[in-house]
């Protein structure tokens, strides 16, 4: 088992999400950062859908029970297994006994430790994901606490014969603090003016420190709506539209003032203005944005955004070939 000797700022078991429940409003969770935790996985040998840990800013201080295998990706950050340096983005052996402790990271937000077998809490709908607004799925529906105690999976048949296979450098993200971050326009943006969308796309938008799993404010600029008939009354304008079902990635505009993008944990449906959304492979650069980082949104096609979801699951059977040919 996994024993948690401090908790970090925020720790907690996430796998690849909870499908086929957001129709009636259950988010799927799942780990902030898929790119980086999936590749933690197949460092491993173990199925990308392993539960492994998401930790935020500070990890947690961890005893292992038992001998293993892991692997450490996502934001980068000082590691210490019996406070000796370990590499991220490798597969490491540990000891029974053996103690990881972290520092804090200084670039990026989400880090995510994986291991050989994966987190063996219980499976709620499908998913180990932990989703802490309903006290669901993880480790008893909330972040890791000092003296929390956490199964972990018997090593997989030929785990150990993974140690030392690490991630080739084209394959680890960059951490730069500007992004560009691709959008389909469309849902409700008719209900902001051509100005309105000249200055979405022309502004440079920051990340407000108000960010989280459920959603990432961005300020920065001023968003004109479209003027409109009543009931608002004629020549008034409003952020707010008849309820319906926001996508995961939904880019809010709730008022002329910030825009408010939607992640895993997000509410499934609402009534604010939502202009455009995010595509998938770039939410992943999102969930990695630290306060008062900045980011553009440049417009794409739902052709090219289907596109870009191709290259990215490319991207991960070439590195998965690569760890295989390494040994």
């Amino acid at each position: 088992m996994l024993r948690i000797r401090e908790g970090g700022l925020w720790t907690t078991v996430q796998d690849t999400g909870r499908q086929g429940y957001y129709h009636l409003g259950l988010p799927p969770s799942g780990a902030a950062d898929k790119y980086s935790f999936i590749i933690g996985n197949l460092l491993l040998g173990n199925p990308v859908e392993y539960a492994g840990l998401e930790m935020t800013l500070l990890g947690p201080v961890i005893e292992f029970g038992k001998k293993t295998i892991i692997a450490l990706t996502g934001a980068p950050v000082q590691a210490f297994l019996n406070n000796r340096l370990i590499p991220m983005w490798e597969a490491v052996a540990v000891d029974e006994g053996d103690v990881l402790s972290f520092r804090f990271c200084k670039k990026g937000v989400k880090s995510y430790l994986c291991v050989s077998g994966g987190i063996q809490v219980p499976e709620v709908l499908g998913s180990r994901s932990t989703y802490v607004l309903s006290r669901l799925g993880g480790y008893e529906g909330r972040k890791l606490v000092v003296g929390d105690e956490l199964m972990i999976g018997e090593p997989l048949p030929g785990a150990f014969k993974q140690i030392g296979k690490h991630v080739p450098v084209e394959f680890i993200p960059a951490w730069d603090d500007a992004k560009d971050l691709r959008v389909v326009m469309g849902v409700s943006g008719n209900r902001i003016s051509d100005e309105g969308i000249k200055t979405f796309l022309d502004s440079e938008w920051i990340v407000s420190a108000e960010s989280d799993r459920v959603a990432y404010r961005y300020m920065g600029s001023s968003i004109s709506f479209e003027e409109h008939a009543p009931p608002f009354g004629a020549g008034s304008s409003s952020s707010n539209v008849v309820d319906f079902a926001y996508p995961i990635g939904a880019l809010m505009v709730p008022n002329e003032g910030e825009v408010i993008v939607l992640l895993n944990d997000a509410t499934s449906g609402g009534g604010f203005v939502t202009i455009g959304t995010v595509i998938s492979t770039d939410l992943d650069l999102i969930a990695q944005s630290r306060p008062m980082s900045r980011c553009r949104f440049l417009t794409i096609t739902v052709d090219q955004a289907m596109q870009a979801r191709m290259e990215r699951k490319k991207q991960l059977i070439r590195l998965d070939e690569t760890l295989k040919e390494q040994g």
